[in-house]
């Protein structure tokens, strides 16, 4: 018999004895254990889980099909897989990026969840330890039947979340945070070598981001200056006065917020008046709606702002007509919602609240 032919049915024996069935693994054929992937970003980091999917089918999994105390691949047929596209954090130990095999030794009290850097093999037959990336300790804790093995990210967090598998009645959880303002200085650095490089949002977006953040104001303040030389706008010139703001350049900043209101349009002004009433800056906020209508007389937004002074001061009559005015002058598409101002204002509602 040709050594070929006879290394295929040795193949097939192999997967006959150890699955359970006789299908081929190299077609592209309907499994009983099926393909899933999963994916969870965390801030900028995404982390991604490729499995298979067996089935309890009556049987007993951990302690049976599953035995305590073995490396268990974790799923069915090829490796699972996890993904991080920045380094993490899993229970507590530091783990780079990368793609590995997910591996598990079950206990009935403690697990252990295997990260290799072998991440392409058949399961956990040829599993060595020596390839091991990270292996940490966990809990198993009970969960409602699964029929089906699952993967779920739980806990979902600005900066975490937590990877549980789970499958008959087990459910085991690990972990992982990520250091996001480390990522995203690392994404925003290869970012900015692209197109977004030749544009003032770009630059302006991520100066806002640190800005947002309440951190890294140095950085927003090159971010912004990146930004002015592109091309100097309201915009920009509002942010970098943030940015001069949280390094406490405050003389600085008032210039700078000067220059840019110079700058503004109606829309603009209402729209930073608006930002400065939710951050509590009610005389600021009142002094450029007087002055984007000085400039604007006729604009819409312009009467809407003098509305939410005249609600300031109780004046709900003077209110309402002005507000009035902004309906009769808005486009279409804001028409019924500056109707429902009128209607609050008629009520002696507060809208500015």
């Amino acid at each position: 018999m040709p050594i070929k032919r006879t290394a295929a049915m040795l193949l097939n024996l192999i997967l006959i004895s150890t699955l359970g069935y006789a299908q081929s693994a190299l077609l592209n054929l309907p499994r009983d254990s099926q393909h899933a992937e999963l994916t969870q970003r965390i801030g900028v980091t995404d982390i991604t889980i490729n499995y298979h999917r067996p089935l309890v089918k009556g049987r007993k999994v951990f302690g049976g099909i599953v035995p305590y105390g073995a490396v268990w691949r974790a799923g069915a047929n090829e490796n699972t897989t996890i993904t991080f596209t920045d380094p993490v954090n899993v229970e507590g130990q530091v783990l780079s990026a990368g793609t590995y095999g997910l591996h598990m030794i079950p206990g009935e009290s403690e697990w252990t969840v295997i990260f290799s850097k072998m991440a392409t093999a058949w399961g956990s037959f040829s599993y060595s330890e020596k390839e091991d990336a990270l292996r940490v300790k966990v809990k198993p804790g009970a969960a409602q039947f699964h029929e089906a093995l699952t993967y779920d990210f739980d806990q979902p967090a600005a900066d975490s979340a937590v990877v549980t598998m789970s499958w008959d009645k087990v459910a085991v959880p690990f972990k992982v945070i990520v250091n996001v303002h480390e990522a995203v200085d690392r994404s925003l650095e290869k970012q900015l070598r692209g197109i977004s490089q030749y544009t003032w949002e770009g630059w302006d977006d991520a100066a806002n981001y640190w800005i947002g953040e309440k951190t890294n104001y140095d950085q927003a303040l090159k971010y912004s200056d990146e930004s002015i030389g592109q091309e100097k706008r309201f915009e920009n010139l509002i942010t970098k006065s943030k940015a001069l703001d949280g390094l406490s350049k405050t003389t600085e900043a008032a210039s700078l917020r000067e220059e840019a209101l110079q700058l503004g349009n109606s829309q603009q002004l209402y729209g930073y008046a608006r930002q400065l009433q939710q951050d509590k800056k009610a005389d600021e906020a009142f002094a450029i709606y007087r002055s984007s209508y000085k400039r604007y007389p006729n604009d819409w937004l312009s009467h809407a702002g003098m509305a939410r002074i005249y609600c300031s001061q109780a004046d709900f009559n003077s209110a309402v007509k002005e507000m009035k005015a902004a309906q009769d002058a808005a486009p279409e598409s804001a028409k019924a919602q500056v109707g429902g101002l009128v209607k609050r204002l008629e009520a002696k509602e507060d809208i500015n609240k």
